[in-house]
């Protein structure tokens, strides 16, 4: 459809070349039809190299690297647990993002989706530790173009986009996704009141643990 006012112009324009050249007689009222019809053609071209840059292609979708994973803290409560596979379930199947990490009081006690078969450790590094610090998240459109990447090696190595959402000051959300700058600011605002949550949740049902 993005193409379609383009092919349009570059034949009308075409067409009228053709009916010039086997126009043995110019009349006026040709000569103004194929002036009216340039200009048509030319506005077509233009509409269609507008919607090019306007409206670009989405970015494809990767293949992630790695295996299905879920793993459940085994200290927290039931409550807990069903609360955090219930969200994690939501953002993986209602989203973009592929893999899910919650960060919490200095352990890991929720990873699933998608990651790599010898994943490292999952450790803090400068961007989710400001993250907590600032109280405000942070969306890495398009993950390999990042320097700090490095520290979210326990994701995918393709990782295309990664999200750092704070819990306050006592833990992250970190979402890796397929496809770059696929968040739209809708998903950022669910993906905050998730957190929102699962905070209340486990820090109700957290008190007694380490």
């Amino acid at each position: 459809m993005r193409s379609l006012p383009l092919w349009a112009g570059f034949l009308g324009g075409i067409l009228l070349l053709v009916n010039r050249s086997f126009s043995p007689v110019l009349l006026p009222s040709q000569a103004r039809a194929d002036v009216l019809g340039i200009v048509l053609s030319a506005v077509l071209v233009l509409i269609g190299l507008l919607w090019q840059q306007i409206q670009p292609k989405p970015p494809d979708a990767v293949t992630l690297l790695g295996r299905q994973v879920f793993d459940l803290d085994p200290e927290l409560d039931a409550p807990a647990k069903t609360e955090l596979a219930w969200a994690s379930h939501v953002l993986l199947t209602n989203t973009v993002t592929q893999c899910v990490v919650l960060w919490w009081r200095g352990r890991v006690v929720v990873r699933r989706g998608i990651f790599p078969e010898a994943a490292p450790p999952c450790t803090l590094g400068a961007i989710a530790q400001r993250a907590s610090t600032t109280q405000k998240p942070i969306y890495l459109v398009s993950l390999p173009l990042y320097p700090g990447r490095t520290e979210f090696d326990f994701l995918p190595a393709n990782t295309q986009g990664v999200i750092v959402q704070p819990l306050e000051s006592e833990g992250v959300l970190i979402l890796g996704a397929n496809v770059p700058r696929s968040y739209t600011k809708q998903d950022e605002q669910w993906i905050a009141a998730i957190a929102q949550k699962l905070h209340h949740t486990l820090s109700h049902g957290d008190k007694d643990l380490p």
